[in-house]
């Protein structure tokens, strides 16, 4: 295992044993929720908006150290980040897992300078069945996101 392997292993573990931002909001929040029905894996998501801007956000669920490290990483940089500047985050991200077409964000020689930790999500991309615990999360805020926006 390569010493960046290594690197990106330690950040998902970090993530899933000690997720960020777990529990829950109260007050005025959106909640959503998804599920990976091939897996089992659950996410819920609250998020707080004010204006343009996620104010907090929490997560829960269970499943596979993928799709939490994943929902983890994603709420380290959700919270203050402009509705525009997150619509731009989930299609990096998906672009990175090639879930959409295009261009991939991630520069392979440069780790670490587009996505920050999300970048160690990219092995997923190698066992096709584990992309969809990844999106997850994603999926999950995308549907919050359409609530806030619908």
């Amino acid at each position: 295992m390569s010493g960046l392997d290594e690197l990106y292993r330690e950040v998902i573990l970090d993530h899933y044993r000690n997720p960020r931002r777990r529990g829950t909001l109260s007050g005025d929040y959106i909640h959503a929720e998804g599920n990976n029905p091939s897996c089992g894996d659950e996410f819920f998501l609250d998020i707080e908006v004010s204006g343009d801007t996620i104010t907090d956000a929490a997560m829960q669920g269970y499943g596979c150290s993928i799709s939490q490290a994943s929902g983890s990483m994603m709420m380290d940089k959700i919270v203050g980040m402009p509705m525009s500047d997150l619509r731009e985050l989930i299609h990096n991200f998906k672009l990175m897992m090639s879930i959409e077409e295009g261009d991939s964000p991630v520069d392979e020689d440069r780790p670490g300078s587009v996505l920050g930790d999300l970048e160690a999500l990219q092995g997923v991309r190698k066992f096709p069945v584990r992309i969809k615990c990844a999106d997850l999360p994603w999926a999950t805020l995308t549907d919050a996101l359409d609530q806030v926006s619908g």
